[in-house]
């Protein structure tokens, strides 16, 4: 089942740089340091290796890293590892090394060689206008009677998690650092309250106004004038962000549509079908008339009963507005979905973190793990904590003020008690104000420390001070390592990437401490020494690769400013080394293996290229797809690692802080599946470009190009740890993304990017009913390529409900298909292909079930789903369609596990074009409601449905998939926008491999070559254009992406609906009446039996079709 059990909070570091509220210009995300940065004294480094901060005893692992206690690896080698002291316990995975002078080595010269039914409960009215984002299972059940619905794939309900992340662990702790108990309402304890902010009162404590009777009295409450502290515990420090604390033994840090006019063509008359909905005037949630209720300018203390007070409001709020999903059609909107705003007083919404780097599936939180089991919604967080951001606050101090119990960082959610005391919004306990605090640099006045960078920023960076380093920062070191067998040769890449690192080198992100190497490889290892005062580069090939060695420690790693030219040399020469190579075979093992041991002294980043299956040495794999048999209606084989080596020597370079870029060029099978855990385990990255070759695959090639120079210009930190904490009764489970999990609740990212995307699950360990607001704090420590130790802090502050409609209001469908998406993945690697479909199309069934049952007051025929969650079954159809879990023999396993990779590592911002891609109609632009961007007029076409009936053959249609863009040009294409856009007279001259536009100084060409560089600048990586027509090769892929029709192996939108609808029905009258309701279909039939007897009312169904059931 796919659960959001039980699990720990945490601390750590985390982050890019981040303007709280919305964006003022979204092309522009250039990173900036303004703010209050004050510039530290370099202290001197060495290039010595030592761990960051001090590490657990051993580590442990299992096939979905489960966050169990783990140990970093030490390589084979590690007794040769000069200057590197151990981090924890060491396990070798291989024997030690034979000495150097058994192999044979030849020193050569270099140059030759993505209707309003009324509700119950409340939800709180007068929101702010919402922030726009940028973009835009169900088991086999048994045939007996006592077959509970509680059996299925996915089921929120249950209390005992499944743990299916990256990383996961079994329930622990709470979440907060401290394990006191929550503050007590014993006089003894009372502080006198004295609000210090101004229009600020106290939170964190129970709330001091009274419930109105006619809505239920609350328990006593202590009198507004005091304040129960909790008692004081002796400090304890962050186990691996190092602080002035030390850390205690045995105690862990924890912290809208349109109404159908009809039904489609080929629906009407289906038996089944219910009629379209009696518009119903909007009624009274109570037996009363509406009250007014006056909102005073409240802290989060006061929130929930603010919100009791507001649910006798008589308007339904929007996202509760019920919508018929069999009756209203066109439920997209016309721009970019906007993403909830938790309902918080106005002073505190204002402060909060934005969306964009850290959102929640839930923007309200429920009381109690039992509300959340019946709302059967996922509770998780999704970060992008590194984000390239406009705007970023750096703060420079001698001391970095935090919580002395939970290790939080102050932030503009804790509450001052006076001028000289301030309350944790995590673990609740007082701290003492530190007296370098009451200075505020910004106003250059004293004694005013709310007024702090650090009080009116949820996304903030500090330099570290001395205390949080153990050893100086690591240089910058980039590794370069590069396939030069045969089939590499013929695609052409080396040229590529040889030249774009002619033309970036002097953008790599460093300093003058910043080190290069280069190692090529085919069926032997050839080594590159760059020493200064070498007239011309060396290389030193080493042919025995089943004991690697490396030949010339001190020169391979070379410092860039003093070795540009021969570097420069190295790169224009690499080419024409190996043109004429016949040789076929490929070590990539024993060349990372060398990688691992030339990097281990200093950490730093390798990027590996490789264009084939490993064939020689450790390492080598065997191919393991079979066409015919790459997908079943149930089942994908070959999803987890052939072998588990990658996996090891992952977890070895995690433990010397070095990240691996895996860059895949291969037109044949490669098993990424394997191959991928090598960055997957090591926080690296994964780029993967099919069919790759320079000449006969142009569009692939410019990808490729764009993407490397991002790649090699972008930000970049190293030796980073990231740790999320929250408030005191939540915990955090699962973990998603690219990592390793040290200490059961600390992400190791030797290196963190822009571009990376993590995600979490979350369950409610303990009862919220004391508390109106939680808050989540993610934040990540690093080194800068300039050699500073950072870290970025990013604190997200949500409310605490208490009624179903509240936690429906709150839902947040994008981000809650972005955590089920990582979930399917684990699903499917762990189970089965068909358990993560079953376990998706369950989600939606049974949050609308609960939607129906436990919100609805009237019960009305039909799919009926809130405004918020009305696109929820839409994406969950289109993620059945995504390669990552669709059905058929079309989608190769390399595509798939690709697919899989990117729905794991992606942020959400990204990620939804990928799931479900925007379609635009292109030939009739106009300069109406466009956007002004730097003196560029910028059209904003609407947004329309993915299916074949919104296109014409009078027109022309972009889809953005996100890495991908298809120009659809109809055959009937106005020949005015042909000759203007496209410089063509007629359809039958449109090129069939065209993929990009000319530049045409006419009206139509500027809008939309404006248009399509908008979007391209919307996210990092490049989207390649291809133009497509009828005749194209290309036209398959475009028309697959069209989610709401059928497919052969997949039902179309609407029949989709039908099925979830009788199912659903179904299953809403099992729990309402229990087995004496169906008795015939409970005790005699299957499930499959009981769909069959839905769909057979399908035109053209057939008994052979029960696959598409899923």
């Amino acid at each position: 089942m796919m659960s959001n059990g039980g699990f720990n909070s945490r601390n750590g570091a985390s982050g890019p740089s981040y303007i709280n509220g919305p964006f003022q210009n979204p092309i522009t995300l250039h990173p900036s340091t303004q703010g209050y940065t004050v510039a530290q004294p370099s202290s001197t480094m060495t290039h010595s290796k030592a761990p960051l901060l001090p590490a657990p005893d051993n580590y442990s692992f299992k096939l979905c890293q489960q966050a169990t206690p783990v140990s970093l690896y030490q390589s084979p080698s590690a007794s040769s590892m000069p200057n590197r002291p151990p981090e924890g316990r060491l396990e070798p995975f291989a024997p030690s090394q034979p000495a150097v002078h058994n192999h044979r080595m030849l020193l050569l010269p270099i140059s030759q060689s993505s209707s309003t039914p009324p509700v119950s409960n409340s939800f709180c009215q007068n929101l702010q206008q919402p922030r726009s984002r940028q973009y835009e299972g169900h088991a086999h059940m048994s045939n007996a009677v006592g077959s509970s619905l509680t059996s299925m794939a996915y089921s929120l309900g249950t209390p005992t998690p499944l743990f299916f992340g990256n990383a996961s662990q079994s329930p622990g702790p709470p979440a907060s650092a401290s394990n006191l108990p929550m503050p007590g309402h014993n006089a003894a304890n009372a502080v006198p309250q004295t609000s210090y902010q101004l229009d600020r009162t106290l939170y964190g404590s129970p709330p001091a106004v009274r419930l109105p009777a006619a809505i239920g009295a609350s328990p006593p409450l202590p009198p507004p004038g005091l304040l129960v502290s909790s008692v004081l515990a002796p400090p304890v420090a962050d186990q691996n962000e190092a602080g002035p604390y030390p850390p205690q033994a045995g105690q862990l840090s924890t912290p809208a549509g349109t109404a159908y006019p009809s039904l489609e063509p080929g629906y009407q008359g289906i038996e089944g079908v219910p009629k379209p909905l009696p518009v119903l005037p909007p009624t009274q949630p109570y037996g009363f008339p509406p009250q007014q209720y006056q909102q005073p300018s409240v802290g989060p203390a006061q929130l929930s009963p603010s919100l009791s007070a507001l649910s006798l409001q008589s308007q339904t709020p929007e996202a509760l507005r019920v919508v018929n999903l069999l009756q209203e059609r066109n439920l997209l909107p016309p721009g970019p979905i906007p993403a909830p705003t938790p309902c918080l007083p106005q002073d505190l919404q204002k402060l909060n973190c934005s969306p964009e780097v850290f959102c929640s599936t839930l923007t309200s939180i429920p009381q109690t793990q039992a509300l959340l089991n019946k709302a059967k919604l996922p509770l998780g967080l999704l970060l992008h904590p590194f984000k390239d951001l406009s705007q970023l606050p750096v703060v420079t101090s001698s001391s970095i003020v935090r919580c002395r119990s939970c290790r939080t960082y102050i932030n503009p959610f804790v509450s001052f008690l006076d001028q000289r005391r301030w309350k944790c919004n995590l673990c609740f306990r007082v701290n003492d104000v530190p007296e370098d605090f009451m200075y505020n640099p910004v106003s250059r006045s004293y004694g005013e420390p709310h007024k702090r960078p650090e009080i009116q920023n949820a996304t903030i960076e500090f330099i570290a001070p001395s205390e949080y380093m153990l050893r100086p920062p690591q240089p910058a070191v980039y590794l370069f390592v590069l396939d030069v067998s045969h089939n590499a040769v013929e695609t052409g890449y080396l040229d590529v990437v040889c030249q774009s690192l002619l033309e970036n080198l002097s953008f790599l992100p460093g300093d003058t401490r910043t080190k290069i190497g280069f190692i090529t490889f085919d069926s032997m290892i050839h080594f590159y020494n760059l020493q200064e005062g070498l007239s011309q580069p060396q290389m030193l090939i080493v042919s025995d690769i089943e004991e690697i060695f490396l030949p010339t420690p001190d020169s391979l790693l070379v410092n860039l400013n003093e070795c540009k030219e021969l570097v420069r040399d190295l790169l224009k020469s690499l080419p024409q080394m190996f043109t004429k190579t016949m040789e076929t075979h490929s070590a990539l093992g024993p060349a990372l293996q060398a990688s691992f041991k030339l990097m281990s002294p200093t950490g730093g980043r390798v990027s590996v290229f490789q264009t084939q299956l490993p064939s020689l040495g450790v390492g080598a794999l065997n191919s393991r797809e079979d066409p015919n048999q790459r997908a079943t209606a149930k089942d994908v084989q070959h999803l987890s690692p052939a072998t588990d080596f990658y996996k090891k020597l992952a977890l070895d370079c995690s433990g010397q802080q070095v990240a691996v870029d895996l860059f895949l060029l291969s037109g044949q099978y490669c098993d990424l599946a394997t191959l991928g855990c090598i960055s997957r385990y090591s926080a690296g990255s994964i780029y993967f470009y099919p069919s790759y070759h320079s000449q006969h695959n142009p569009a692939q090639t410019e990808r490729f190009q764009k993407d490397l120079k991002r790649y090699l210009t972008r930000k970049i930190g190293f030796e980073a740890v990231m740790r999320i904490r929250c408030t005191k009764g939540l915990s955090i489970h699962t973990f998603h993304g690219n990592f390793f999990v040290r200490s059961t609740d600390l992400l190791s990212l030797p290196n963190i990017n822009p571009d990376a995307g993590f995600a979490v699950q979350m369950s409610i360990e303990e009862n919220l009913v004391d508390m109106q607001v939680v808050s989540f704090q993610a934040a990540l420590l690093y080194t800068s390529s300039k050699g500073e130790r950072r870290i970025r802090v990013h604190t997200m502050c949500l409310p605490v409900v208490k009624s179903m409609s509240d936690i429906f209001a709150g839902a947040d469908v994008q981000a809650i298909i972005g955590l089920l998406a990582s979930m399917a993945v684990d699903r499917s690697v762990t189970a089965s292909l068909s358990d993560a479909r079953d376990a998706m199309t369950n989600a939606a069934i049974d949050s609308l079930i609960s939607y129906r049952t436990s919100v609805l007051t009237i019960q009305q025929p039909g799919l009926l789903a809130p405004a918020c969650l009305r696109l929820f079954p839409l994406y969950i159809l289109a993620l059945l369609k995504q390669k990552a879990f669709r059905t058929g023999t079309s989608t190769r396993l390399d595509d798939r596990v690709f697919a899989m990779c990117q729905l794991k590592y992606q942020p959400l911002l990204y990620l939804m074009l990928m799931i479900h891609p925007s379609l635009y109609r292109l030939d009739n632009l106009t300069d109406e409601g466009s956007l002004n961007i730097n003196d560029c007029t910028i059209p904003q076409p609407r947004m329309l449905q993915l299916s074949v009936e919104k296109l014409s053959s009078e027109g022309s249609f972009l889809m953005d998939t996100g890495s991908e863009m298809y120009l659809w040009v109809g055959r009937n294409c106005n020949p005015t926008f042909l000759k203007q856009v496209l410089g063509v007279q007629n359809y039958a001259t449109v090129p069939l491999n065209m993929n990009q536009l000319p530049e045409l100084d006419t009206a139509e060409s500027t809008r939309t070559r404006a248009f399509i560089s908008w979007l391209r600048e919307q996210r990092p990586f490049y989207p390649v254009l291809h133009i497509v027509r009828d005749e194209s090769p290309l036209k398959a892929s475009f028309m697959q992406n069209m989610i709401e029709d059928r497919t052969e192996s997949a039902l179309s939108y609407y029949e989709f609906l039908l099925h979830r609808n009788s199912l659903t029905s179904l299953k809403a009258t099992f729990h309402k009446y229990g087995h004496g309701s169906v008795p015939y279909l409970w005790t005699i039939a299957s499930l499959d039996d009981v769909l069959t007897y839905f769909l057979r009312s399908l035109p053209g169904w057939r008994k052979e079709d029960r696959s598409q059931q899923s």
